[in-house]
């Protein structure tokens, strides 16, 4: 039971972060009308410096 637990909330948290990341290149695509391609390099950074 503690394992459904902590997938949920792991799933929850990760799934939260996609959303936050299509929001950010949505919202970017949605102002400008262009996609910005600086914003896939943020997420690869940070993805790094998280994993480091």
């Amino acid at each position: 039971m503690v394992e459904l637990i902590q997938q949920l909330i792991d799933g929850l948290g990760l799934g939260s972060e996609y959303a936050l990341l299509a929001l950010g290149i949505g919202l970017t695509f949605g102002v400008m009308r262009m996609i910005n391609f600086a914003h896939g390099e943020l997420i690869t950074v940070s993805a790094y410096v998280a994993y480091g």
